[in-house]
């Protein structure tokens, strides 16, 4: 199916029917009408040796740390888009309803409605875990009878899917090394494998009809008491500990019904879905160091608060409203669709525009307010609170 000229005009419709960077839109049309994608068709069905990936450290967002992923070279990268677009559609019915990542026809927002939906649990405590490194510490080898189970009705397949995984070079700086990566994070194949490596664990609650939902590597589950809750706990951290992997303790929460809870950058409590505080306070941080940043560098060019402040507008309207790359959303778009208030947009709001207020002005006095919201916008800023209600009279 991989070299099916329909197949591939069926994920061009499908990719052009998202919020999908231009640049990659027209990449995809010009590698289809050019048929560059039949070469690597024709190899992976003659069981050809698949190129190496490349291993690249990039910063983990909002903090100083790195996080590996590997990225194989471009249009073999294609290809595997489209292989995870039919995998993750053709055996979507071995996964539990609990699950929902990756999969088509499902998104955060209807994670959060199904959760919010469930009888009581306004009334339900709730334990939070986020696995550590999920992606590249899972065990290749307790995933690879599981693959088995799902695709070996095409061995051609599990064999490809088995080769990839089990490949232990890698290439770094232009030299091969040798490691163990797990499910690859950064390639498109890992979302298959990170639904199915722990498909176990969503079938079991699911199953018992324990409120429950994951989203690849972030879990919730609700009990109707704490005791309960802290039981559910712990046998959620037997199976990963069962499955070789840990939790990252910095996010691991409980919540009881009057806190609220936290699932996918979200908080609910009582009906209202509002951006996490986390969220709010990790966006804040970028605000004032892009501030900081480009206050110095106006400083250093000569350059007058105007162009700062241009500058900081144009960075966060990016960030904000442009989807970052392939299968990313954007800030706004994984957002606006699930929240029901604006009181998180209104805290970001204001404090967007002290940032170029200080930028400007050069002050924290109160004679920062010499520079009016009519100044900031006709610099470009856009208002979160308007750009969310826009969206929701669509």
């Amino acid at each position: 199916m991989l070299s099916s000229a329909e197949c591939w005009e069926d994920y061009y419709r499908y990719k052009t029917s998202l919020a999908c960077p231009k640049q990659f839109t027209e990449e995809l049309r010009t590698f289809i009408d050019s048929k560059a994608y039949l070469p690597i068709c024709q190899s992976i069905t003659e069981g050809k040796p698949f190129p190496l990936p490349r291993r690249e450290a990039i910063s983990k967002l909002d903090t100083s740390k790195k996080r590996i992923i590997y990225i194989y070279p471009r249009k073999e990268n294609i290809v595997l888009k489209l292989l995870t677009y039919l995998l993750l559609r053709k055996y979507d019915s071995v996964f539990s309803d609990g699950l929902w990542s990756f999969r088509p026809g499902r998104s955060a927002q209807k994670a959060l409605a199904s959760l919010s939906g469930i009888g009581g649990i306004d009334d339900m405590y709730c334990y939070k875990a986020d696995i550590s490194n999920y992606f590249n510490s899972a065990d290749v080898t307790r995933l690879l009878p599981m693959l088995d189970s799902v695709v070996g009705d095409d061995r051609r397949l599990y064999e490809f899917l088995s080769s990839l995984l089990t490949e232990p070079r890698v290439l770094y700086e232009g030299k091969e090394l040798t490691e163990q990566k797990g499910m690859m994070a950064g390639t498109p194949l890992a979302a298959f494998y990170a639904n199915t490596y722990l498909s176990g664990l969503d079938r079991i609650f699911s199953d018992e009809g324990i409120p429950y939902a994951r989203y690849s590597d972030d879990i919730v589950i609700f009990g109707r008491s704490r005791q309960e809750t802290e039981a559910l706990a712990e046998r959620v951290r037997s199976y990963l500990i069962g499955s070789g992997l840990t939790i990252n303790p910095e996010k691991e929460h409980f919540s009881s019904p009057e806190e609220g809870w936290v699932f996918l950058g979200l908080f609910y409590r009582r009906g209202i879905t509002d951006i996490a505080p986390a969220s709010i306070v990790k966006l804040k941080g970028k605000m004032r160091r892009k501030a900081r940043a480009l206050r110095r560098w106006a400083y250093r060019k000569g350059a007058d608060g105007e162009q700062a402040a241009k500058a900081f507008i144009k960075i966060f309207e990016k960030k904000l409203f442009e989807s970052p790359a392939d299968n990313d959303l954007s800030w706004t778009m994984w957002y606006f669709p699930s929240i029901n208030t604006a009181d998180s947009l209104r805290v970001i709001d204001r404090y967007a525009q002290e940032c170029l207020r200080w930028l400007i002005s050069g002050k924290r006095t109160k004679s920062r307010f010499n520079v009016r919201y009519e100044q900031l916008h006709s610099l470009g800023l856009r208002s979160l609170v308007n750009e969310y209600y826009k969206h929701r009279e669509h």
